[in-house]
């Protein structure tokens, strides 16, 4: 293996990993994802390799880059692979001798690095994806009470220093983790494009979060960016039919062994779309479930870092929220005594939550409770420049149709001093 590496003979080093795995040729063209024909071509010796396709390989196969010489390489293609009727007589003797072979090249990986050699990395080593993950962090601490278009730019920079240092991984032992960096910064973008009003960017992000979970294997993390991906479809867009595809979908990846928070969290998503399509049974159904699971002796500890310990207290909110969709406003006020007020730190949650509980009193007929809580609603969706809030303000007005008293004019007034940049008078 050794030899082979050094001369990127790359049929030898194939047929090695194939032979270590104990794969069949059909099962390493499945891994290396190209088909068994050329597979077999490749490793008979009948193939040449350009060097893009020797470093593509060499990803699939966890081969480090640094690992492997280029030398007598024509122009644009990897050295010439050895003539099929060589290999033949020396297949035997390679099986017998794969574990040397393979210890050869752990030698060769340590005697590099002490050479210095890994400088290949591009300047990522351990510590380069624990630095992202402390970034977007503190990024995400930060917007609490700080405006989306403030945070924005660092945060989309941030994507792009992640990209760069996943692309500088690729053929590395920190590929994996640089992937789930990755992958936890652009959930924060999307998040803050979301705030913003932004939805395609929004998407794009989210998207681009759910891929680079998966390229890192990590599945509480697929399944944390999907849901998170159909909640902003649910709650932001208003398309809970895509929505409630996205949760079945993470649902899928989670499976039924996961941890208690993580399914009741996604059933709780569940439940506000089927409320939004106006499942009433549905979104009861999914409610009830995600009370059955927090109260598992298992649901300790969160599964992940992203998110707080998910209790009663979640679930009433979630609850609350689905009798507002419903419009049954007596069972989302009893459900929003129940839940926690947010934490006052973070005032654009406590803001959306505002508008959800005006909702409630809206419904009720309790007219100027409700236009109060719009009302402070509207001035920290001002004060953080949040379109979330704003609009959210907007739809909540867009849906009352009760009687036109001096709180709903004042809203109005606000709302149109937005529009025309006139203040409002008095």
């Amino acid at each position: 293996m050794a030899a082979a590496l050094a001369t990127c003979d790359m049929p030898t080093v194939i047929e090695g990993v194939r032979t270590a795995h104990g794969w069949s040729q059909s099962e390493l063209a499945q891994a290396l994802a190209y088909s068994q024909s050329w597979v077999s071509r490749v490793v008979n010796g009948q193939q040449t390799l350009t060097v893009s396709q020797v470093q593509d390989l060499a990803q699939r196969l966890r081969v480090p880059l640094h690992l492997l010489r280029f030398g007598g390489a024509g122009s644009g293609t990897a050295a010439a692979p050895r003539a099929a009727s060589t290999r033949k007589g020396v297949k035997t003797t390679r099986r017998r001798d794969f574990g040397k072979a393979v210890a050869a090249g752990t030698f060769m990986a340590t005697a590099s690095r002490q050479a210095g050699e890994v400088s290949a990395y591009h300047g990522v080593d351990e510590t380069t994806a624990p630095a992202l993950r402390s970034i977007t962090g503190g990024q995400r601490r930060m917007d609490a009470n700080s405006p989306a278009r403030h945070l924005l730019p660092s945060a989309v920079a941030h994507v792009q220093l992640a990209e760069q240092m996943l692309g500088n991984a690729r053929g590395t032992p920190f590929h994996t983790e640089l992937s789930a960096s990755a992958s936890e910064a652009s959930g924060f973008a999307a998040w803050l494009n979301a705030d913003l009003g932004d939805m395609g960017s929004a998407r794009m992000h989210y998207r681009t979060a759910v891929v680079r979970a998966r390229q890192a294997g990590m599945r509480l993390l697929d399944v944390y960016m999907l849901g998170s991906l159909a909640a902003f479809e649910i709650d932001i867009a208003e398309d809970p039919e895509l929505g409630l595809g996205l949760v079945k979908e993470a649902e899928h990846v989670l499976g039924p062994s996961a941890h208690p928070t993580a399914r009741a969290w996604l059933a709780c998503i569940g439940a506000l779309a089927h409320a939004g399509i106006g499942d009433r049974v549905a979104a009861a159904r999914a409610i009830r479930h995600a009370e059955r699971e927090i109260v598992r002796p298992d649901n300790a500890e969160p599964p992940w870092p992203w998110v707080f310990a998910f209790d009663e207290a979640k679930v009433a909110g979630y609850r609350a929220l689905v009798g507002v969709r419903l419009r049954s406003p007596h069972e989302a006020r009893a459900a929003f005594a129940e839940a926690v007020a947010p934490s006052p730190r973070n005032v654009k949650q406590s803001a959306l939550l505002k508008v959800e509980l005006a909702s409630t009193h809206a419904e009720a007929g309790d007219i100027d409770e409700a236009f109060r809580l719009a009302q402070e609603a509207l001035t920290t969706g001002v004060r953080f420049d949040s379109e979330r809030v704003v609009s959210r303000v907007r739809s909540f007005r867009k849906r009352y149709r009760g009687p036109r008293a001096h709180c709903v004019e004042d809203l109005d007034n606000r709302l149109s001093s937005l529009v025309t940049g006139i203040p409002v008078s008095g």
